[in-house]
């Protein structure tokens, strides 16, 4: 029996692209939902009460049931198709741990950073500066764990991956760092998920009417 999915998303999310790309690379069809992030919609009582409680993009919903919160789903999609679940019960804890170092260090910082440097008209200096502080730690112990391996928890590649690479997949000028200069081992791992079957582009798999952007050239050198 075939299973339903709807992704209810916007582009710039990279934690809907991790769904979607998931989902790609898993075989799987899904119907998107443009959500209005940028005119506020997520926080309205009404969308809450209709579609995720948690105010929060993307929700999956899987023949008609709501899922959210993106490493549940990601450990859901691994274990029903049988992939990027880790290879044994030695892998898979580590998978866990790279998953939720993942959800509050390297995502948690690179999307709020990103957002404010790119789709925010006037950043807080003081903010960014703090933000990318953190983030040159957290890439830097992620260059450091890929200099000695292809993929974060094994041999092979894992939601851990997939959820990694969520933020750092989108255009460069984007979040500002250019990985082939500045982390030449996870420009190669990018590299190497960009190379599996099914995978697409962020902008390729979530299609839809844009954030505005306000970043330049000039005020990029300056972030």
């Amino acid at each position: 029996m075939t299973t339903s999915y709807r992704l209810h998303y916007f582009p710039e999310s990279g934690n809907s692209y991790k769904l979607a790309l998931m989902l790609n690379l898993c075989g799987q069809t899904f119907d998107p939902v443009w959500t209005d992030f940028g005119g506020g919609i997520t926080r309205t009582a009404e969308w809450r009460n209709a579609v995720n409680v948690m105010g929060e993009i993307p929700v999956l919903e899987e023949d008609g049931v709501r899922l959210t919160q993106t490493a549940p789903i990601l450990l859901r999609l691994a274990e029903r198709y049988g992939k990027f679940e880790g290879a044994d019960s030695d892998e898979r804890p580590e998978v866990l741990r790279w998953l939720f170092w993942d959800n509050h260090k390297l995502t948690g910082y690179m999307a709020s950073y990103r957002y404010m440097r790119s789709f925010i008209e006037q950043p807080d200096p003081t903010i960014m500066t703090f933000f990318r502080k953190r983030l040159d730690d957290y890439l830097g112990i992620l260059e450091n764990h890929l200099s000695r391996r292809l993929y974060v928890a094994g041999p092979a590649p894992t939601v851990a991956d997939i959820s990694m690479i969520g933020y750092l997949m989108f255009p460069k000028e984007e979040a500002g760092f250019d990985f082939a200069k500045t982390h030449p081992s996870t420009r190669a791992w990018l590299d190497r998920i960009a190379a599996l079957p099914g995978w697409k582009a962020p902008y390729d798999l979530l299609p839809g009417k844009r954030l505005k952007q306000y970043r330049s050239e000039e005020r990029a050198a300056a972030l």
